[in-house]
């Protein structure tokens, strides 16, 4: 794995990290979504899952697009590691 390679494959971490961390506050009732670090968090994490709650509706109160978005992260970073691989980066 180049350095290139690297760098991404850490990138595509951090964000997974970071959207399920956003996950899992939302399961804390009496959490204050006011703190900006929650609320960081959570505008972060919603650029990914927004596109997908524009296409899934909510299964009664259950919200599936976070499954589909870290679904799509995986992807996206498997193709890119992919073709950097192929390049040698």
């Amino acid at each position: 794995m180049g350095f290139i390679s690297y760098l991404v494959y850490q990138l595509f971490s951090l964000i997974t990290i970071v959207m399920l961390i956003s996950v899992l506050l939302s399961w804390i009732p009496n959490l204050n979504r006011l703190n900006p670090v929650v609320r960081s968090i959570n505008q972060f994490a919603e650029f990914f899952f927004a596109p997908f709650r524009r296409i899934i509706p909510p299964i009664g109160i259950i919200d599936i697009s976070p499954i589909f978005a870290f679904l799509a992260i995986y992807f996206v970073e498997s193709i890119l590691l992919r073709i950097l691989d192929i390049l040698g980066l």
